[in-house]
Parts: C-alpha cells; sequence; structure tokens
C-alpha cells in the first residue's frame, strides 16, 4: 500500500476533500450497515463515484467490496453493483477525453496496480470463476468484464491461478453456450485473453469443445458476411492453433478442415465489400495459413494440405484467385494462402497446374500470375506473392520444374506465338528495364533448377535472339554479358543468385561458364575493387561464383583449372581479401531477414536482395569454398579420389539397398505365404479335431450297438434260436476256404516255375561240360562253377523241401479250419456259450489272416528271387568270360539265398509255434485236434470230407 500512499500524496492526484469523505463515509456504511437495502445503496454510490474518483475508491473501498462479494452472495443486485465498481476501478478501457496526453501512462499504472492488489490473494480470482458460474444476467456479465479485464492487466498470473483452479477453464466454456449474445460474445473476448501465449489452457480450451462451438457460431452469424463476432471467434481460434501443434492435429482428426469450406463461398457479384467482410476474409485466410504454414512440423503440414484438397477447400481458394472484382489486399492474401496450401504437396502442386484462368482463350493460373509479377505497374505486395506461390509451387516438385523449364527448350516453343508460356514470361521478365521485375523473374528461375541436376544441363541448350542479323545467344551467356554492363545492384545481385544456382553441382554448367573467356577476369575484378557498401554485396556474391567455379570444377579446360583458378585468386586478390569479401554475404541485414521464413517479405522493393532457399545455398556453400581455396593440388587430388571412392561406395550402398528391398519384398511375401498357410493349418486342425471328436462320438454309439446286439444274441440264445450267428460264422469259414485255395494254386504254380529253374540249371551244367577243350585255367574255372551250380541246386533242393513241408503245415491247418467249421455247424451242444465261441472264432480268423499275409510275402520273395536266377542263368550261356563274371554274381545270390534261407528258417520256426499254439488253443475251447502221428491215418478220411464239400459247395 506504500505507493498508493504516495500516489496519493502528490499535490494533483488527490480529490476534493468533500469528495474523498463522500467515499470514506460511503465505505463505513458498507463495512458497518446491518441492513442489506443499506449495504446496497452504499454500493451503488460507490459505483457512480468510481469514474470520477478511480484511485480513491479503489483505495478505500476495494478491501470492502471483495468483502461483499464473500458474504452476500443471495443478493445479486448488491453484487452486480460490487463488480461494476471494481471493473470501473481495474479496468483502463473507461472513456479519458478529459485527462491529459502526460496522465494516460498514470492510468496505465493504476489499472495494473489495482489488478496486482486483488490477485495478490489468489481466492479472490477462485470467487469470481464462481460468480461467473451464476445464470443471473447482473451477476455473470459484470463477473466476465471484471475477469477479462484482471486477464488484460496481468495476463500471465491470472492465466496461472485460473490454470490450477479447480475447473476453472471449463466454468468459462460454459460461457460459449449462454443464450445471452451480449454474455457469449463478452465470454469470446474474455477466453481471447485467457488463451494468449499459453499452450496448456490453449489445449484444455480445445479439448472442452470450443471448436464445435465457435464454427456454430461463425455459420450462425453467417461466415464471412458477419460482424464482429465472426472476427472474435476467429482471433480465438488463431490463438488456440497458431504454434500449437497439438490443438492443429486435433481440428484436423475432428474434420474441422472441411468446415472451413462455406467461409470462401463468395457470389459472382463481388462488388461492395464491406470493411467487416474484408477483415474477416482476411482472417479467415491466415486461420487457413495457420494449419499449412511452412513452420510447422513437416507431416502435421502435410496432412492438412491433403486434407484440404480432399473437401474442396483448394478449388475454392483457387476460384477466388480467378475470380473479378476481388480486392486487392484480399487477392494477395489468397495468393499467399494457395501458396502455402500447394508448397510441397505434389498432389496440390499438380492441381495448381491445371488450374486455368476464365479468359478466352482459358490460360493456366501460372502464366496469368507471372504475368502479374513481370508488369511493374502491379502492387509491390501482389508481385511479392505471385513470386512466392511460383516458388511454391516449385518447391520439391521435379515434374513442375521440367514443366517450366520445357517451355524454354527450342523444341517445344510455340512457332505460332498464339499463347505465352511461363518461360517466355521470365525470360521477358529477366532481361527488362525494371529491376524488380529482373530480380523477381531471375529468383523465380533459380527456383525452376533448384536441386535439379538435369534440368541445369537442359538449360544450357537454350538459345536466345538478341537483336536481328545477329546470331542467337546462350541464356548462360545473355546473363553474363547483361550482368557485365553494369546495371543496377537489384538487378546484378538476381543474375548472380541465378548464376550460383545454376552453376552450383553441376560440373557441365561450370564449364560452359569458363568457356566464356571474359567470364573470369570480370568476376576478379569486381572482386578485388575497393568499392562502397552497396557494392560489397555484389562483391561477395561475385566471389561465391568464382568459389563454386572452382569447387565444381572438373579440370576439363587447360586454362582454367582448379590451381591455375587458385593461383589467380592469390596474385589478383589475395586469399584472406577474397574470403572477407565471400563473407560479405551472411555478415548483411537483409540476408539475415531472408533466412527467417520462406516468405518474401520486404518494406519496399528495393530491399529485395535475397531469396529464402539461396541462404540456404550461401550456408551450404561458404564453408567448403574457404577450404577449397586453401586447399594444396595433392589435397585437391586425395579429395578426387575420395569423392570417387565415395560414389563407388554409394553405388554399392545402392545396390545393396536394391538387393535389400526386393529381399524385404520378398519376406513380405513370405511372411504373407506363412499367415495364410498358419490360418489354413489352424483351420484345419480345427476341422481334424471336430473329426476326431465325431469318430470318438462314433465308435461310441458302436460300443453301445455291440453291448446291445450281445444282449439281443443271449436273448436268442435264451430261446434256442442261434440260427443267425452260425449262418455268420459259416459265411466267414467259406472266405477263409476261398483264400486257402488260391494260395494253394500259387503254391502249386511256383513249384512248377522252380522246376523250369532247375531244367535250365541242368541245361547250364551239360554246356560247361562241353566246353572241355580249353585252357586248364578256363577248366579249373569251369570246374569250380560246376560245383558251385551243384552247390545251389542242392540249396534249391532244400528250400523245395522247405516249401513242401509248409504246404504240408498250410494243408493240415485247412483240414482243421473245415472241422472248425463242421463242428460249428453241426454240434450245437460242444459251443456252450454262443458269445464266446464267436469271440475264439474271431480271434482265429484273424490271425490266419496275418499268418496268410505272412506266406504272400514269402511267395513273392520267391518268385523275385526265380527272376533273378532266371536271368542270371540265361546270361551265363553266352560265352566263358560271361560266365566267369556270373560265378561271382551268382556267389552274391547265393549268399542272398543264404539268407532267405535262414529268414525261411526263421519263419517256419514262428509258424510252428503258432500252430502249436493254436492247437492248444482249440484243445482249450475243446476242440479234438490230430497230432501228427494220426496225420497219415487220417488223410484218407480228410479227402473224403473234402469230396463232400466239394459237392456241397
Amino acid at each position: 500500500m506504500n505507493f498508493l500512499r504516495g500516489v496519493m500524496g502528490g499535490p494533483s492526484a488527490g480529490p476534493q476533500p468533500s469528495g474523498a469523505d463522500t467515499i470514506q463515509k460511503l465505505c463505513d456504511r458498507v463495512a458497518s450497515s446491518t441492513l442489506l437495502d443499506d449495504r446496497r445503496d452504499a454500493v451503488r454510490a460507490l459505483k457512480s463515484l468510481s469514474k470520477k474518483y478511480r484511485l480513491e475508491v479503489g483505495i478505500q473501498a476495494m478491501e470492502h467490496l471483495i468483502h461483499v462479494l464473500q458474504t452476500d452472495r443471495s443478493d445479486s443486485e448488491i453484487i452486480g453493483y460490487a463488480l461494476d465498481t471494481l471493473y470501473n476501478v481495474i479496468s483502463n478501457d473507461l472513456e479519458e477525453e478529459e485527462q491529459e496526453e502526460n496522465s494516460a501512462k498514470q492510468v496505465d499504472d493504476l489499472g495494473s496496480q489495482f489488478t496486482e492488489i486483488f490477485i495478490k490473494q489468489q481466492e479472490n480470482v477462485t470467487l469470481l470463476l464462481t460468480l461467473v458460474e451464476e445464470f443471473d444476467f447482473h451477476v455473470r456479465w459484470p463477473g466476465v468484464k471484471l475477469l477479462t479485464s484482471l486477464l488484460k492487466q496481468q495476463g500471465p498470473q491470472v492465466q496461472q491461478i485460473i490454470l490450477v483452479s479447480p475447473m476453472g477453464v471449463s466454468r468459462l466454456m460454459d460461457l460459449l453456450a449462454d443464450s445471452r449474445e451480449v454474455i457469449r460474445n463478452d465470454g469470446v473476448l474474455l477466453l481471447q485473453q485467457l488463451t494468449k501465449s499459453n499452450a496448456a489452457i490453449q489445449k484444455i480450451v480445445a479439448f472442452e469443445n470450443a471448436f464445435e462451438r465457435l464454427l456454430d457460431i461463425i455459420t450462425e452469424e453467417g461466415n464471412s458476411d458477419g460482424g464482429i463476432v465472426v472476427e472474435d471467434c476467429l482471433l480465438l481460434l488463431q490463438n488456440l492453433l497458431k504454434n500449437n501443434n497439438s490443438n492443429q492435429n486435433f481440428f484436423k482428426e475432428g474434420s474441422y478442415i472441411q468446415r472451413m469450406k462455406p467461409w470462401f463461398e463468395v457470389g459472382d457479384d463481388n462488388c461492395g465489400w464491406s470493411a467487416q467482410k474484408v477483415t474477416n476474409l482476411h482472417l479467415m485466410l491466415q486461420l487457413v495459413r495457420v494449419l499449412v504454414s511452412p513452420t510447422n512440423p513437416p507431416g502435421a503440414t502435410s496432412s492438412c494440405q491433403k486434407a484440404m484438397f480432399h473437401c474442396g477447400l483448394l478449388q475454392q481458394l483457387c476460384t477466388i484467385l480467378m475470380a473479378t472484382g476481388v480486392p486487392a489486399d484480399i487477392l494477395t492474401e489468397t495468393i499467399n494462402t494457395v501458396s502455402e496450401v500447394i508448397r510441397g504437396c505434389q498432389t496440390n502442386q499438380d492441381y495448381f497446374a491445371s488450374v486455368n484462368a476464365p479468359s478466352n482463350p482459358p490460360r493456366p493460373a501460372i502464366v496469368v500470375l507471372l504475368m502479374s509479377m513481370v508488369n511493374e505497374r502491379q502492387p509491390f505486395v501482389l508481385r511479392c506473392a505471385v513470386l512466392y506461390c511460383f516458388q511454391c509451387f516449385l518447391y520439391k516438385n521435379q515434374k513442375g520444374q521440367g514443366e517450366i523449364v520445357s517451355t524454354l527448350l527450342p523444341s517445344t516453343i510455340d512457332a505460332t506465338g498464339n499463347s505465352v508460356s511461363a518461360g517466355q514470361l521470365l525470360c521477358g521478365g529477366l532481361f527488362s528495364t525494371d529491376s524488380l521485375s529482373n530480380w523477381c523473374a531471375a529468383v523465380a528461375l533459380a527456383h525452376a533448377l533448384q536441386e535439379n541436376a538435369t534440368l541445369k544441363e537442359q538449360l544450357l541448350r537454350v538459345q536466345l535472339a538478341t537483336s536481328i542479323g545477329n546470331p542467337p545467344v546462350s541464356l548462360l551467356q545473355q546473363c553474363t554479358n547483361i550482368l557485365s554492363q553494369g546495371s543496377k545492384v537489384q538487378t546484378r545481385v538476381g543474375l548472380l543468385i541465378l548464376l550460383c544456382t545454376w552453376l552450383s553441382n553441376c560440373s557441365i554448367a561450370v564449364t560452359h561458364f569458363l568457356h566464356n573467356p571474359a567470364n573470369v577476369p570480370f568476376l576478379t575484378g569486381q572482386i578485388a575493387e575497393n568499392l562502397g557498401e552497396e557494392e560489397q554485396l555484389v562483391q561477395g556474391l561475385c566471389a561465391l561464383l568464382l568459389g563454386i567455379s572452382i569447387y565444381y570444377n572438373d579440370n576439363s579446360l587447360e586454362n582454367y583449372r582448379k590451381e591455375k583458378l587458385k593461383q589467380l585468386i592469390e596474385k589478383r586478390i589475395g586469399r584472406e581479401n577474397f574470403i572477407e569479401k565471400l563473407g560479405f554475404i551472411s555478415k548483411h541485414e537483409l540476408y539475415s531477414r531472408a533466412a527467417q521464413k520462406p516468405q518474401p517479405s520486404f518494406s519496399s522493393p528495393d530491399h529485395m536482395m535475397f531469396d529464402h532457399e539461396f541462404t540456404k545455398l550461401v550456408k551450404e556453400l561458404e564453408g567448403v569454398i574457404s577450404k577449397a581455396i586453401y586447399k594444396s593440388s595433392e589435397e585437391d587430388k586425395k579429395e578426387e579420389e575420395v569423392k570417387k571412392t565415395l560414389e563407388q561406395h554409394d553405388n554399392i550402398v545402392t545396390h545393396y539397398k536394391k538387393v535389400i528391398r526386393e529381399q524385404d519384398q520378398e519376406l513380405e511375401e513370405l511372411k504373407q505365404r506363412v499367415s495364410t498357410l498358419t490360418s489354413q493349418n489352424e483351420q484345419l486342425q480345427a476341422t481334424v479335431t471336430q473329426q476326431v471328436s465325431q469318430i470318438q462320438q462314433h465308435k461310441d454309439q458302436y460300443n453301445l450297438l455291440k453291448v446291445q446286439l450281445g444282449k439281443d444274441t443271449q436273448h436268442h440264445n435264451s430261446h434256442g434260436d442261434t440260427f443267425q450267428m452260425n449262418g455268420i460264422q459259416t459265411e466267414e469259414v467259406s472266405k477263409l476256404k476261398e483264400e486257402l485255395e488260391e494260395w494253394k494254386n500259387k503254391h502249386e504254380l511256383l513249384q512248377g516255375q522252380l522246376k523250369e529253374k532247375d531244367s535250365v540249371i541242368e541245361k547250364l551244367n551239360s554246356s560247361q561240360l562241353e566246353m572241355g577243350t580249353t585252357e586248364q585255367s578256363s577248366q579249373t574255372s569251369k570246374f569250380g562253377g560246376s560245383e558251385h551250380n551243384n552247390e545251389l541246386q542242392k540249396e534249391l533242393e532244400m528250400l523245395r523241401s522247405q516249401i513242401q513241408l509248409q504246404s504240408a503245415e498250410i494243408s493240415k491247418l485247412q483240414m482243421e479250419n473245415q472241422k472248425l467249421q463242421i463242428m460249428n455247424t453241426t454240434a450245437d451242444p460242444v459251443l456252450g456259450d454262443s458269445g464266446a465261441t464267436a469271440a475264439t472264432s474271431s480271434e482265429l480268423e484273424g490271425r490266419l489272416e496275418q499268418e496268410i499275409k505272412e506266406l504272400k510275402n514269402e511267395v513273392k520273395a520267391l518268385s523275385e528271387e526265380k527272376e533273378s536266377l532266371k536271368q542270371h542263368l540265361d546270361s551265363s550261356s553266352s560265352t566263358v568270360a560271361i560266365l566267369q563274371d556270373e560265378k561271382s554274381k551268382l556267389q552274391r545270390e547265393v549268399a542272398e539265398s543264404k539268407k532267405e534261407q535262414d529268414d525261411l528258417l526263421v519263419l517256419l520256426a514262428d509258424q510252428d509255434q503258432k500252430i502249436s499254439a493254436l492247437k492248444m488253443k482249440l484243445k482249450d475251447l475243446g476242440v479234438p485236434v490230430e497230432d501228427e502221428d494220426d496225420t497219415e491215418s487220417g488223410d484218407q478220411g480228410d479227402e473224403d470230407e473234402d469230396g463232400d464239400e466239394e459237392e456241397q459247395d
């Protein structure tokens, strides 16, 4: 309070004693009166005095007024008076015509000081937030105005208090939903102050559905045709979106960009634009630029650009661009907006290239804009906007660059002259008498060559007809000719920017430039001279151009090799002087201003000296040129070798990148195949498990049926009806008989084949005995062969005997099976329990089937052995030499036959065991089984039984 005492102590600051006494009495009345009406009247009187006696009321009454706000919440009228009084004391927006100019600063200090007193107790701001929630108009409206005034005076401090207050921002967001327009509109103003330079509050306001509410208000008010409320809403939207990536992304994801399109649907009648409409549309265009600003993250800008194209917003802007009757400042801002919407976005750039102006015949929009850029009668800001639009159209757009340069090439120039191309307009501006047109055309052409070595080489083909009767001159030569003629500084700077961009990273262009013998002396002469400050910029650019000619020199010209150019600089300029002149560029004030942002913004045409993209090139080349000037020839050679090595390395890297890319594609395909196969496998496993469960169900059903069938057969057997089961057994036994007959026939065939084999062996022996007239060695070999054959014959005899024994065993089994059949068909008492007999008979049949399968395998092996022996015996009858060879083969066959014999013996032993086991089981079942001694005596009877069975069959 000391500073307030100082203010009151001044000779001219204090009011008349009567006024001070009145305010003191009113304050005492507010503090001590017990009746609400008395306090209300006192606060009303303070309100009426607060405008004239602002200082006194603020000093004496503020504490009492805050106490009223705390204690008299139930009476809205006294709360309203107290809020109005505080607003009059704190706000600086009161009419001050009567005050002198020198007292304006004192008034500003008063508002700030009273605000500081009020917010010193944070509870006061929290109390104010609760009062703003009241629906009563007499409380809510003055509360909103007072809070807005506090934010104007001490914004950051009040913002922090509101931010930490529970639901503080949400309470203020409810103001936008108030049905009373005056409160809603003042709520927008309050949120404007609240969201200034505070990203945290901006995010909270955005997520409290602010975008939806503000866009609804703008639509209700008539979009661009609306009044001051639309302007306030647009300013609030700018606060929420500018430099706030989170809110920008939220705005895009919420599909609010689509709702911006109706803003720019201006009618055909564009005359009579009101000042408010111009202001609104200007803010709307700025809001679009906020979303696609080059300073935003590239990903966010790109997504907003695509959204603006897909919703038709870019098309609507291009319609305004080509419309007639649009005010100049709106047209300029529209050009700037379209520039940033298409900058670096290939889809939008392609669309812009297809836009035509509504003229007869139609002309591309780019051509129409370039005509304005090179026209010196157009406004300066408009020409800057067109240059920016052209730069944005070519930014990272090699396709667009190629289309512009192609209009300059000889093969594509329109010979009829009916239409003007972009290239012709640029050349016309490049060589016009207006220095600003020269600079704009040179910079625009430099952007057509930016980071595109192919177009730099193609532009060397451009030929210009300077005058009638003279031969054409290349564009590069014409630029250097104008540069050497001593034109205006702005023109020379523009041409030097074009030449530096053209020659950088293009050795062929450097060779063409050095091929003109006048260029290097001109550059060295410009750099060596001591000129004024205006010419220092030209000297620096000449040094840069000469440094580029050294750094990107491929040493193809003998007189202008790197080393000779360095010697020339050392001799005529001096290295230190050259580096100093080169540094003039980056030290220039206009260079620093151009390096800040892509859009060219200059206060006057004379200040247009640098382009944003060119400042990047200077920053990149300044260091490498300085190093190149001080390098020796050996270091240059090493650097060239390193460059070649790096190029080879880059080629290898690109090759491997290509291989890796292909492998990645194959890997992705394999992953897809694996995923599909995995899904198929899962499906198949599911079907398999389902089928297994079904099979298990069928097995369970089968077992149940089997049990039920067993019960049924027992029931029928108890009634003496066993015919069906015996019939089933008879059928099975008959099938077994047929199979045994087949095996008998096969056995007989096998014996016949063995007999044929014996005859062949005998013939072979006879042929060996007839060949007795040969040498002794051959005789011994024959003798050995005959002995071997005799042994083989003996082994075959043994095999025949074993097969005969086996056939005897098979016949025994057949007889026993027949006896079983007879016993099953005739002897019911012997069967006993029919279920048990059926089970044993089924087991016997299964075992017989297994033995039959084993016999089949044995017969098959014997037949294969017979075939191999036949082949060997047939081949042995040809010659003695072949016989000797066959002896070794026969020996191997004998070894194999021994192995097979052993196998047969093992099989026969197994069969004996099986037969004995079967006999024991038959005996256990009570079936009479004959021993081997009784077999011979029973043969006759068996034959009779066989005969009977054949007759029955």
